[in-house]
């Protein structure tokens, strides 16, 4: 136990030897930190994933002696301890390679604050999801929003980077107060201000109110749309593994505390679920459309954690309207599919913004009209990409199909048994999750084909070189997990069940756990037979021609034989029949200059299309224009005359005594 306490107290004091070390010291530091904090939490919770028989219990260890704080580890708490270290290590494998061209270019003290920030993130993150008392969470939560703020500022010499980087950190103290609102109202009616109270508040009170401070705070965080207002900027301005970190697992960290309060709610299911379900599916098609109007591929990728987290939501929305009803199976198949396609998110997410970084290393732009024929020069970041793309299309035999098939299944195995109204509102889910894959796959279609195949578009992208060992290596972490579950997924699932067993108690879904993992080994013995073929086909094929004379012609080329990069798709003309489509819904613009009727040779011209955020316009810019311009009408009061200031104290003062004597005070 002392040993214990002696790890715990160097963990939160020797990050500071970051800002001390020499510059070649701190990488190094840094990793070790971060290995030993997720060593030691993996202790904590490892014997509760793999307890599949309820004998481990909820584990709890004191952070002070004789005192009321404490670490609190159930199931919940186990799997996204496994899922922030998990994506945070291969994070800070992945900056070794990506931060080296900075080392030179960076203060001792701006890498010192970049490292320290990182393993803050780190941290607090993992104390989100291990304190229960109301005090202690928040600051935990604060410490979290702080530290990501100054990884997004990394680059804060760009006047953009840091304006998005204020933006975000004003929107996190947005979902902080109603976070605040809603313990506080729990702690009023109980006396103590915690998780704890929450469940006491809900056994006497109607829910619906309390849990829609709490899902507007944390849905800030998760970036459901219409809180999503600082995702689309904040992950294109960090670096790429803070990106990959971000939306692979801070932005889960609101998943948690919405599931944290989902699984104390009492009564008002239907109207919670029927909230969440709704709110999601409007996240998963609107941030799929929005994704595949973008051209900077950090961008799309963060328009694609918008519908991602929509997808989580739909699972969850679902498992809650599951409990409304007393369905069991969609209550296991809900939750389970939502809590496993929070890994599998972070898992393709990250590797995706890992390929982006190495993408914009290569060629130095974001913007997918740049590049093209990547996939020649840089082969193995192509695979990486082509697997994430896979994967979070939800194809098989990849991990994003799994999680995506338990959300199907128990819709489609639920219609039997439903009423009218619940078949309709499971039917309506099934087209939008269906809608939602289909324009994954569209999205992805276009960002892979634009990126890596054909023809380089400029110079840039025809110079590219593969990156360096140190960069591809990590990314092989995620692969193996993404394919490991999609192969082996009732492996995966068993712990994911025993969460949602333990947090909602029904004796027939530990009963339906059985057939729904015997559903996931025949996938998954159907991946192995469809994998098995494709390596002995391409074996055949590759002894085949090695006996062969391989002679490389020219192809037909239908009458275009000179041909030049300008000839192929470009993003825009890609999803120009789509672009026509959603027009009412994006707002895209062309902006161009027209040709003229009596120009005979048009001169020279740049076309550019941009789509709308309306939601972004109208909920976020349009307030916060109207503040600023308010603000500065107001800073016309500040003169610079001492006597204008005693008139404002003295004009004050009247005013308080009028009040008073008008007995309004």
């Amino acid at each position: 136990m002392a040993f214990s306490a002696i790890i715990k107290a160097g963990l939160l004091c020797i990050p500071a030897l970051i800002f001390l070390v020499p510059k070649s010291w701190k990488y190094l530091l840094t990793l070790i930190l971060v290995l030993a904090g997720a060593v030691l939490t993996m202790i904590w919770s490892i014997p509760l994933l793999t307890d599949f028989t309820n004998t481990v219990g909820t584990k709890i260890i004191p952070l002070v002696s004789e005192g009321k704080l404490v670490l609190t580890i159930d199931r919940l708490s186990a799997f996204f301890i496994f899922v922030i270290n998990l994506t945070v290590i291969t994070g800070i494998l992945y900056a070794y390679g990506y931060l080296k061209p900075y080392r030179n270019s960076k203060s001792n003290i701006q890498l010192s604050i970049h490292y320290f920030s990182y393993l803050l993130l780190h941290y607090s993150m993992l104390l989100v999801v291990m304190l229960r008392d109301g005090l202690a969470f928040l600051i935990a939560w604060e410490i979290m929003a702080v530290s990501s703020f100054a990884l997004v500022i990394f680059d804060a010499e760009d006047k953009a980077t840091l304006k998005t980087g204020i933006r975000y950190l004003v929107q996190m103290h947005i979902g902080m107060f109603f976070l605040l609102m809603a313990f506080l109202i729990a702690g009023k009616e109980t006396g103590t201000v915690g998780f704890d109270s929450v469940g006491t508040y809900f056994s006497s009170h109607p829910n619906f109110g309390l849990f829609l401070l709490f899902f507007i705070g944390f849905g800030i965080k998760a970036g459901f749309l219409f809180l999503h207002t600082w995702l689309p900027d904040a992950h294109p301005a960090a670096p790429s593994h803070v990106s990959g970190v971000m939306s692979g697992v801070m932005i889960k960290m609101g998943i948690y505390g919405i599931l944290r309060v989902v699984f104390q709610v009492q009564n008002d299911f239907l109207s919670i679920g029927l909230t969440i379900l709704i709110v999601s599916i409007l996240s998963g098609i609107l941030g799929v459309m929005m994704a595949i109007m973008q051209h900077d591929i950090k961008r799309l990728l963060a328009y694609h954690s918008i519908e991602n987290i929509g997808i989580i939501g739909i699972g969850t929305g679902l498992g809650v309207i599951g409990l409304a009803i007393q369905n069991p199976f969609l209550i296991i198949t809900g939750f389970g599919g939502g809590l496993l396609h929070v890994l599998n998110h972070s898992l393709f997410k990250s590797l995706l913004f890992f390929s982006a970084g190495t993408v914009y290393q290569a060629t130095h732009t974001r913007n997918i009209e740049h590049l093209g024929g990547l996939a020649k020069k840089m082969p193995w970041t192509a695979l990486f990409f082509l697997i994430g793309s896979l994967a979070i299309c939800g194809l098989p035999p990849f991990n994003g199909f799994i999680s995506e098939y338990l959300i199907y299944i128990g819709m489609f195995r639920s219609l039997a048994h439903s009423s009218m109204y619940q078949s309709i509102i499971l039917i309506s889910t099934i087209v939008a999750l269906s809608l939602i894959g289909g324009l994954a796959i569209f999205c992805f279609t276009k960002a892979f084909g634009i990126i890596f195949l054909g023809e380089a578009r400029t110079t840039k992208a025809d110079e590219a070189t593969e990156a360096r060992f140190t960069s591809i290596l990590p990314q092989f972490i995620p692969v193996l997990f993404i394919i490991s579950i999609g192969l082996l997924s009732a492996w995966f699932a068993q712990p994911v069940f025993s969460i949602v067993q333990e947090a909602t108690p029904h004796p027939e879904t530990i009963i339906l756990t059985t057939p729904v993992l015997e559903d996931l080994r025949s996938i998954n013995f159907a991946g192995g037979i469809f994998i098995g073929l494709v390596i002995l086909i391409l074996l055949y094929r590759q002894r085949h021609l090695k006996s062969r004379h391989i002679a490389y012609e020219p192809t037909w080329g239908c009458g275009y034989t000179a041909v030049t990069p300008k000839q192929q798709y470009t993003a825009t003309s890609f999803v120009y029949n789509y672009n026509h489509l959603a027009k009412p819904l994006l707002q895209t613009r062309k902006i161009m200059e027209e040709i003229r009727e009596d120009e005979i040779f048009p001169e020279k011209r740049t076309f550019v299309s941009h789509s709308e955020d309306l939601i972004r316009k109208y909920l976020a810019d349009k307030p916060a224009n109207w503040l600023l311009s308010l603000l500065k009408r107001i800073a016309a009061m500040q003169t610079g005359k001492i006597q204008h200031y005693i008139l404002y104290a003295f004009l004050f003062m009247l005013l308080v005594l009028i009040l008073t004597y008008l007995k309004i005070l």
